[in-house]
C-alpha cells in the first residue's frame, strides 16, 4: 500500500462534502499539473491519503482511499487529464496543521513541506505513522483502515 496527500481548496471542496458522497466516493477532477497527475497515475486501488484543506485551514483533516484507478477527467476533453476517484474513510480526532508539521523534525522531508503547492503528493510510510500519530489515530484505529 502507498500513502498520498489530496489537497483541496474548502470553499471548493471540503472534507464534509467528500464525506457527504459516501462509499460511492468522487472523482478527484480537475488537477492540471503533470506531476500530480502521474502521481494519481502510479496510485492502487485501496491506496490510502490524507485529505488536506489547503489555503483555509492548512490542516489534514481526515483518511481517504482511492476507490478507481487513474481514468479520464470528466470536467474536460483534453485526453491528458485523468483523475482518480477517493472516498471518505474516517475523520482525523485532531486536525493536524502545516504548522504542527513543520515544527516536527520526522516531517522536514516531506513534500507538503518542501512543495507545498502540488495538490496530490506521495507521503512515504513513516510519514504517514507520523502524521496519524499527530492527529490522534491510535495503531489499532489505523490496522481496521
Amino acid at each position: 500500500m502507498h500513502y498520498w496527500l489530496f489537497k483541496s481548496e474548502p470553499f471548493k471542496w471540503s472534507w464534509e462534502m467528500q464525506k457527504a458522497k459516501g462509499k460511492a466516493g468522487q472523482e478527484w477532477d480537475g488537477v492540471r499539473n503533470y506531476q500530480a497527475r502521474n502521481n494519481m497515475r502510479a496510485m492502487a486501488l485501496g491506496d490510502r491519503g490524507f485529505f488536506y484543506h489547503s489555503n483555509e485551514g492548512l490542516e489534514a483533516v481526515g483518511i481517504v482511499e482511492v476507490s478507481a484507478l487513474a481514468h479520464h477527467d470528466s470536467t474536460t476533453d483534453d485526453e491528458r487529464w485523468e483523475c482518480v476517484d477517493i472516498r471518505a474513510l474516517v475523520d482525523l480526532p485532531k486536525p493536524v496543521t502545516m504548522v504542527d508539521i513543520k515544527a516536527n523534525p520526522r516531517l522536514s522531508e516531506m513534500v507538503l513541506v518542501n512543495n507545498s503547492r502540488l495538490s496530490v503528493q506521495p507521503v512515504s510510510e513513516a510519514e504517514w505513522i507520523e502524521v496519524c500519530r499527530m492527529g490522534g489515530m491510535d495503531g489499532k484505529t489505523l490496522k481496521k483502515l
